[in-house]
């Protein structure tokens, strides 16, 4: 009997001998959770000491200073002057100077061009209009013009790059053709448009002295309420100029706060939603693709909602908020400007509060039994909507003072893989990823490159690996079990979203 455990202890020991690492014996058991169960959802599978854990990237001092300049008072300020218009439906009354959207327009390029002055000319604010015919069946009943109010601020080395923010100033009641009776639409959406001029108060100074290195588009746009309208004509001009619209950041509905419905977390809590591959206008096949090799949850949109994410971890003890990304394009059923953006072929998220409160949205301000109802002022928390902007503050200047998003990037599908003869050499049948992207043009702002990648299961990139200004790189993990991005990192410190990687080599390389 001796004998006989002796010979199977070594022929053990001879299979770990013949495959290093493959068999190796170890002490891993699974964790559990204090329900008792064990931690099926944990994220900690593939194993793996590639590179180091992730950590948010930082802040520096000067924009975390930006962000305590975000002020509640001028939030609420800003609401009840648009509140006070009484409508600003999209086909409301241009003449008065008091009431309908017209007089809302004109106050807001007022207001626009007087907090642009402190940037010496460098904010460029403006009013572009077009013509919107009727459209009854989605509220427009009459033929009415359609005009955004917006700064653009140009940048300093890459001016094309640009991002861009927006939240709608007009407003709505129950019957979206109503276009003469009050509307105040305090949180939808006179919130966001609070936030809008805010940022451009902030920032006016600042780029006086120091533009940003890629534009910046802050715009109040109209007609969302309608069809879009204003949105999509601000997208469709940027594209009709090949203008390289690499994030939309739309806020839409961002007051409630400490308001019903009530949840202490959702005082600091805002949502983004970000688009699948249901909006890339990328060819079919490459779609297909996609899919196929498990990036449906890596297209840009989500990839910017992962960068807000990041930037504000690391900067939450300022800007004292959470973002929950939610993988979807909107809520159920519902849409916002950010889609004209993504119709576009730009990336485009939402930023709304984590829980709407239904009976105080495009409602007909009223009490009926006993029940209050109407968008008004008294139901948007102003701190709230100021931790929204500072979210949004942080994330506008970071992103546009970082490089690029990286693109053409690739993994071989021939490494890694299957035999496909007798030739295929050995070192083709590991089961590990090589990556492929291109540096050029080289980006001036750019420091080094690096992989983040994350396991299947996880939402947020888990470890990162510097990989210098190298063009392509090699990693011992199983492509199947984990998604591999590429992202740049400025010599200031500042990191670009990820992008993703596309197994067509094709589409990037001409092979």
């Amino acid at each position: 009997m001796r004998s006989l455990l002796d010979f199977a202890g070594l022929l053990c020991t001879a299979i770990l001998i013949f495959r290093p690492g493959v068999f190796a014996l170890s002490d891993y058991s699974p964790t559990f959770g204090s329900n008792g169960f064990a931690n099926w959802g944990s994220a900690t599978w593939p194993p793996s000491s590639v590179g180091v854990p992730l950590v948010p990237q930082t802040t520096d001092h000067e924009t975390l200073e930006l962000l305590k300049q975000v002020d509640p008072k001028r939030i609420q300020s800003t609401i009840q002057t648009l509140v006070n218009f009484g409508t600003r439906h999209t086909a409301s009354g241009t003449m008065s100077r008091t009431r309908g959207i017209g007089a809302a327009r004109k106050w807001l390029l007022s207001e626009m061009t007087e907090l642009a002055k402190p940037s010496n000319g460098v904010m460029n604010v403006s009013m572009p209009c077009y013509f919107q015919a009727a459209q009854p069946s989605s509220g427009m009943p009459i033929e009415a013009d359609v005009c955004n109010v917006q700064v653009e601020i140009k940048g300093a080395v890459d001016s094309n790059r640009t991002y861009v923010y927006t939240g709608h100033y007009d407003s709505r009641r129950l019957n979206n053709s109503n276009n003469m009776d009050d509307a105040p639409g305090a949180d939808d959406n006179a919130s966001a448009v609070s936030i809008a001029l805010e940022l451009v108060r902030i920032l006016a100074p600042v780029v006086a002295k120091n533009p940003p290195a890629a534009s910046i588009i802050i715009a109040a746009v109209a007609g969302e309420e309608q069809g879009l309208y204003g949105s999509n004509f601000l997208a469709q001009t940027l594209k009709n100029a090949s203008v390289n619209v690499q994030g939309n950041f739309n806020d839409d509905i961002v007051g409630s706060g400490s308001n019903a419905p009530f949840d202490p977390q959702n005082q600091h809590t805002v949502r983004i939603f970000g688009a699948g591959t249901d909006y890339l206008t990328l060819p079919a096949r490459v779609i297909t693709e996609i899919i196929a090799t498990g990036y449906q949850d890596d297209t840009p949109a989500r990839h910017l909602g992962r960068y807000v994410q990041e930037v504000n971890a690391g900067a939450a003890s300022v800007t004292d908020m959470d973002v929950a990304l939610i993988y979807k394009p909107d809520r159920f059923h519902r849409g916002g400007d950010h889609e004209s953006f993504l119709k576009a072929g730009f990336p485009g998220i939402r930023f709304t509060e984590p829980q709407e409160d239904f009976y105080h949205q495009h409602q007909d301000p009223r009490t009926q039994d006993g029940v209050i109802y109407g968008d008004e002022i008294e139901y948007v928390d102003f701190n709230y909507t100021a931790r929204v902007g500072r979210v949004n503050l942080l994330s506008l200047w970071s992103i546009a003072n970082a490089p690029a998003t990286p693109s053409n990037f690739t993994f071989d599908v021939n490494i890694g893989f299957l035999a496909s003869s007798l030739t295929t050499p050995a070192d083709y049948l590991d089961n590990i990823i090589k990556l492929y992207w291109n540096t050029d043009p080289v980006d001036p702002l750019l420091d080094y490159y690096e992989i983040v990648w994350r396991p299947m299961s996880s939402q947020q990139w888990a470890h990162t690996v510097n990989v210098g200004t190298q063009t392509t790189t090699r990693l011992p993990i199983s492509k199947d079990n984990a998604v591999f991005e590429l992202r740049a990192v400025g010599k200031n410190g500042k990191k670009s979203p990820a992008t993703y990687a596309l197994a067509v080599e094709s589409e990037y390389f001409g092979s």
